[in-house]
């Protein structure tokens, strides 16, 4: 049984944000971040809740938050693109890591990737788009309470689902994060990971933040020994309507 959190959410800047993307050290905890993500099997954990959403039906436009150099969004793709065959994606990011590589990976699962340079907060408020999913990964908790409700009533507006996979914050993540340095993180990752609990989610926060309106259906809870999933979609708006 993991132990009781008992830690109030606090949201502090993360090394690896405030570092210029070729730095060694950057890309060492990008790295770990990679491998970290495979073993929470955050992709896994969002694969499956996409698909059980989706019921069958497949999406064609989706716009990742954070995406960073899209490698997350790369192995949903992996998983996905039997059902969901030629998608086209948006990569959104505040910093420019997408590289022709991780394009013609997408193009080679039949996908089409478009990567932006942007803040989120700024693009959401300038940007007009549609899509059938909005997909974030580790990326919601760098945010405070007040930002994620703008940035959820954005959502509401553009897609008609909407996946969140976060570190789930609790006493037994943070005792996780100790041992970090076993497997080979750096300095930036390690200190980092600690910070990312600490503004992690858990219990019904992600929900609570939700705009209230009784056509969306909201799930939310602990998915794996350290992520926190959060999942609201829309049954009662069709998402054919518009392109990104």
């Amino acid at each position: 049984m993991k132990p009781e959190c008992c830690m109030t959410r606090s949201v502090q800047p993360e090394l690896l944000d405030e570092l210029p993307p070729e730095d060694s050290n950057a890309l060492h905890s990008r790295r770990d971040l990679e491998r970290l993500n495979r073993w929470m099997a955050n992709g896994e954990i969002v694969a499956k809740a996409l698909l059980a959403c989706s019921r069958g039906r497949p999406a064609k436009r989706l716009v990742e938050w954070g995406a960073g150099d899209g490698s997350y969004l790369l192995r949903l793709a992996s998983r996905l693109k039997g059902q969901w065959p030629g998608a086209e994606v948006m990569l959104v990011d505040r910093q420019n890591l997408g590289t022709e590589r991780v394009r013609s990976e997408f193009a080679r699962y039949g996908w089409r990737a478009t990567f932006v340079q942007a803040d989120i907060l700024e693009w959401l408020s300038s940007e007009e788009f549609q899509a059938d999913v909005i997909i974030t990964n580790l990326f919601l908790h760098h945010f405070r309470n007040e930002d994620l409700q703008t940035m959820f009533q954005h959502a509401t507006q553009h897609t008609t689902l909407f996946t969140a996979c976060e570190p789930e914050r609790s006493a037994f993540s943070l005792i996780a994060c100790k041992f970090l340095g076993l497997i080979g993180c750096n300095h930036v990752t390690r200190r980092d990971a600690e910070i990312s609990v600490r503004a992690g989610f858990t219990n019904h926060e992600l929900s609570e933040l939700w705009p209230r309106n009784s056509e969306w259906q909201l799930k939310e809870g602990p998915a794996g020994p350290f992520s926190h999933l959060f999942v609201a979609s829309n049954r009662g708006v069709s998402s054919e309507q518009g392109k990104i």
